[in-house]
């Protein structure tokens, strides 16, 4: 009987460990050719499965000067199983994410100055 517990107690362990995270790293590619690189160090907010912390998109495409154009603000996300919804707020600009995980986290950012532009994001 011991040895079924130890499987068990390690199931266990494994499913409540998300719930328990305190920071988390995040990281991905923003725009129709993912010519934005998206970095992000959130930390826990209290709430279950929140984070929040600043943001750093880089510009990475192949019209990219010697000075990558970069933008920076806050985010805040809510996991909920194999879904994310994020809030963003870029240089003033608010916006919105919404995905569902795959390989990664694919979906789409909503921003009320420019067109919805594909999103993905790995959360290490």
């Amino acid at each position: 009987m011991r040895p079924l517990l130890a499987p068990f107690a390690i199931v266990c362990w494994a499913c409540a460990a998300p719930s328990s995270l305190t920071a988390l790293e995040i990281f991905g590619q923003a725009g129709v050719l993912g010519e934005w690189e998206v970095i992000a160090d959130v930390t826990a907010t209290g709430g279950k499965q929140e984070f929040a912390g600043p943001v750093t998109l880089i510009h990475t495409g192949v019209c990219t000067t010697s000075d990558p154009e970069k933008r920076t603000g806050d985010i805040r996300i809510q996991m909920a199983g194999a879904r994310i919804k994020a809030s963003l707020n870029i240089d003033g600009n608010p916006c919105t994410y919404s995905a569902t995980k795959s390989d990664a986290y694919v979906g789409t950012m909503s921003c009320r100055d420019r067109r919805d532009v594909p999103m993905r994001l790995w959360v290490k």
